[in-house]
């Protein structure tokens, strides 16, 4: 008796493990709560993207040199916390004559890279239409479905 429940909250801790690590690492995986989280100030999604601008952003990867290999935004350039200071010389004269808004993404919503790198650009030029894109990689990705 006792046997077979351990053995029962033995496989619901495994069934529970499997489930969290799905959720956790799955590209799409769903919201724990039904309310969306409201955006930050300097946060856009991509509605608002194409509303307001009709998609005409400067698009800005934060992410890994491998990661922009696999996948970017059609014409997204490549700006990391990894090598800020190497790539931030190369792309001077784009964002010194961009009069377009500049939209910062990372992988998702839980990344933190994109929000660094608008800091760091506004410590370092003049951006005044700078946001990180809500969601990230996956939101765009999402979005272009």
């Amino acid at each position: 008796m006792f046997a077979a429940i351990r053995q029962a909250l033995f496989l619901l801790l495994l069934a529970s493990a499997a489930a969290w690590a799905t959720h956790v690492w799955h590209p799409r995986a769903p919201a724990l709560h039904l309310v969306q989280e409201p955006l930050r100030d300097d946060e856009v999604s991509m509605a608002m993207i194409q509303s307001r601008w009709q998609g005409r952003v400067l698009w800005i990867d934060a992410r890994y040199q491998e990661q922009y290999d696999e996948g970017h935004i059609p014409g997204a350039v490549l700006l990391n916390e990894q090598h800020f200071d190497q790539q931030l010389f190369g792309l001077l004269d784009t964002l010194q004559t961009n009069t377009l808004p500049i939209i910062v993404y990372c992988n998702a919503a839980k990344c933190d890279a994109s929000r660094h790198i608008l800091e760091r650009l506004k410590q370092t030029l003049p951006v005044e239409k700078g946001f990180v894109l809500k969601g990230g990689w996956n939101a765009w990705k999402q979005a272009a479905k």
